[in-house]
């Protein structure tokens, strides 16, 4: 009977020691950072790339409209 308990206790012990202390602290660090929000450098970085994503959607709509005078079933193909 002892064995037994120790084979379920070991285990409990070691994860008690090694794993959930890691756990906690990797948890509460994750949700400090999330709870910052975006840097200032971060924040530029997004508004760059958003900038160019419109610039992007821009010009394919543009390359769209050649495409529909030059070849007017080309939607169609795909």
């Amino acid at each position: 009977m002892t064995a037994i308990i120790a084979l379920i206790v070991t285990p409990l012990v070691l994860f008690m020691i090694f794993v959930a202390p890691i756990w906690l602290i990797l948890s509460y660090r994750s949700k400090r950072l999330v709870e910052q929000g975006l840097s200032e450098e971060e924040a530029a970085q997004l508004k760059q790339l958003a900038g160019r994503a419109e610039h992007l959607s821009q010009r394919v709509a543009v390359l769209e409209k050649l495409l529909d005078l030059e070849s007017p079933d080309w939607r169609e193909k795909l």
